[in-house]
């Protein structure tokens, strides 16, 4: 007799060893239809394995996230046998379960996006046959033998240890190594699309084979799949690169790969966003400071940069000496903080920096402003006494808060903990981790553990922003650290006149200001809102006889901080509004011979309105009201 015990403590007895999905169709038909794998004691595994000791079991469907993830496993498992039947002589590698899909390692001949076609046609004939996933466990010398003829394959086999459980999948004639689980048939895989190609290095080596990169997504029904796919198209139409082109915004240039060029619209963006900055960090208690972009290597020595993030540094050498440029602002700023002496009164001491920073990344990895080699962190370093980290990292959050709601963007929160290469005690990490668990319980939004992806010198919330089309985004990040003060001898004279370390916070909110912009950028889909459009008004006279008049209404908003332009180009009224339009210009302000002789403005904004008889004063009390609030979607006539 078996007793299987279910998440709501109620027990059920079979008389034999039953299957996952024997216990799944005791509860229903229609319940055992949507299960995917089963849960024990933790462990993942499949509705085929038999149950054979007393358990407590709970079900993954194709409602779960975690379903969803087994179901991508078996989809790039039906996708590399697909391509085996195409392509005899390919050798397959490995195939990971992704952030939006999964994909397939494959050593073979370079295909191109025409050839998706052909292996989804394939794919669909393995998903209709509804193939079984059957687990089967060998030995090490077994393993070896069935995949001799595949040298990457021989490769993990070899780097097993022996304790080690080696379990290999079999769907129709396919067999692969794999820990599973798995769908229980592929006929489970209701919608599916192979997305692009690309080139990859096995492990990511560039001294080793390269192999082609295949990319797919499935999901358990069809409209889910048709819904991403367009949103995949969405995205396309918002992608920052091509908009910021459009938009005249910035471009990227080989002679600086990595290190994006700002146009003169594209930094009344950038100035828009500091400006804004700037704002609410003066009135949440900050001050702005500024360090320099290079130092030497002992400082970087001094803060375990060196030593754990050399790899990601540009060094130079000056008068003999080694230097790096910086990576991050925080030395810099444990610098500023020893040219004075504090008292407990004085803390905390909130210091904000702009700062450019340099960081190397492979030329493959760089997209747009996304990731970049040079970039700006809205940096902050909060020096504070212990019993003041509570109220601090609050106070972080809640800012934060205020920033990403001014863009309509929601968040969501993740303590990451100590990671394996990492500087400072054990006690300094538990009393990091445990300060900011607590502060996060106190402000109490639901937030995710994020084990093992600290910085290495403390643990962090890292902040997840949602944009409009839905996609989250790391932007946000608060660490704190013990470790730092340390190293540099930090102190401030407590209550009791003795020498005491400070705690410092490491924190930014727009994250890199160049990866913020085009976030935004495509957020928006490139209709700024009116205090940060870099043109924010354009004059559109009807000939050319009335360009002279456009122009002296031009500096005349000038003069109120107004960014405004003049189209004094021989075209059409009909082809300037469009032009206008594409530009994504919030208020299109039309000149003619009327509006001249009555000193008025005839106004379209982009939702298609149009307001007529405007005098300048009635025109500039309301944008100067609406950019001064900073107001994101609220009409302003």
């Amino acid at each position: 007799m078996i007793n299987i015990t279910f998440p709501d403590k109620s027990i059920k007895s079979f008389e034999k060893f039953p299957s996952g999905m024997d216990i799944a169709r005791s509860i229903s038909e229609g319940f055992a239809r949507n299960c995917v794998a089963m849960k024990i004691n933790d462990r993942l595994l499949d509705l085929s394995l038999p149950v054979k000791e007393d358990s407590g079991i709970s079900f993954i469907t194709a409602n779960d996230d975690e379903g969803l993830d087994i179901l991508r496993h078996s989809s790039a498992h039906v996708m590399a046998e697909a391509v085996l039947n195409l392509y005899t002589q390919a050798k397959l590698t490995i195939g990971p379960v992704v952030e939006d899909g999964f994909y397939y390692d494959i050593d073979m001949d370079p295909i191109s996006k025409d050839d998706l076609g052909a292996i989804e046609a394939e794919m669909k004939k393995i998903i209709t046959a509804k193939s079984t996933f059957e687990r089967q466990v060998v030995s090490k010398e077994e393993a070896l033998d069935i995949f001799k003829d595949n040298p990457f394959k021989l490769e993990l086999i070899h780097e097993l240890d022996e304790s080690q459980e080696i379990s290999l999948y079999r769907n129709g004639k396919f067999i692969d190594l794999c820990r599973g689980p798995h769908i229980p048939h592929t006929g489970m895989i209701k919608g599916f699309k192979l997305l692009k190609i690309s080139g990859a290095y096995w492990r990511a080596d560039q001294q080793r084979e390269q192999l082609q990169r295949l990319y797919g997504i499935s999901f358990f029904d069809k409209k889910k799949l048709n819904n991403y796919l367009n949103l995949i198209e969405e995205a396309k139409k918002r992608d920052h690169r091509k908009l910021g082109t459009q938009l005249d915004l910035y471009s990227f240039h080989d002679e600086a790969a990595g290190m994006p060029f700002f146009h003169a619209k594209g930094m009344d963006v950038w100035n828009a966003l500091l400006e804004y900055w700037r704002h609410e960090h003066k009135a949440a208690g900050y001050v702005e400071t500024k360090t320099p972009v290079m130092l030497n290597r002992k400082l970087w020595e001094q803060s375990g940069h060196w030593e754990n993030y050399r790899e990601n540094m540009y060094t130079s050498v000056i008068d003999e000496e080694e230097y790096a440029i910086k990576p991050m602002n925080c030395p810099g700023g444990m610098l500023l903080y020893k040219t004075k002496s504090y008292s407990y009164r004085d803390l905390p001491l909130r210091a904000g920096e702009v700062g450019l920073v340099h960081r190397h990344e492979l030329s493959g990895a760089l997209s747009g402003l996304f990731r970049v080699r040079a970039f700006h962190q809205d940096d902050a370093h909060i020096f504070m006494t212990p019993d003041q980290i509570g109220t601090e990292v609050l106070g972080v959050l809640e800012l934060a808060q205020r920033i990403y709601s001014r863009f309509g963007l929601d968040f969501h929160l993740e303590l990451s903990t100590r990671p394996k290469k990492s500087i400072g005690s054990d006690e300094q990490w538990d009393e990091a981790t445990n300060g900011l668990k607590a502060a996060l319980d106190q402000y109490g939004r639901e937030y995710f553990i994020n084990e093992g992806d600290g910085a290495f010198y403390g643990p962090k919330i890292d902040i997840h922003i949602k944009d409009a089309l839905g996609r989250t985004w790391q932007c946000g990040t608060v660490q704190l650290d013990m470790a730092l003060p340390e190293r540099f001898d930090l102190s401030y004279k407590g209550a009791d006149n003795e020498k005491h370390r400070p705690i410092m916070i490491h924190r930014v909110i727009y994250g890199s200001l160049e990866r913020f912009f085009g976030i935004l950028v495509e957020h928006f889909a490139g209709k700024f809102p009116l205090w940060l459009a870099p043109v924010q008004a354009i004059l559109l006279p009807i000939n050319q006889d009335l360009a002279d008049h456009a122009e002296t209404i031009r500096k005349e908003l000038e003069t109120h901080d107004i960014r405004c332009e003049v189209d004094r180009r021989n075209e059409t009224l009909k082809k300037k509004i469009r032009d206008a339009q594409l530009s994504y210009i919030p208020l299109i302000i039309t000149i003619g011979d009327k509006e001249k002789q009555t000193n008025t403005l005839s106004i379209r904004t982009l939702d298609g309105k149009v307001r007529m008889g405007i005098s300048i004063t009635e025109f500039i009390d309301p944008v100067l009201d609406h950019i001064k609030k900073r107001t994101l979607n609220e009409a302003i006539f």
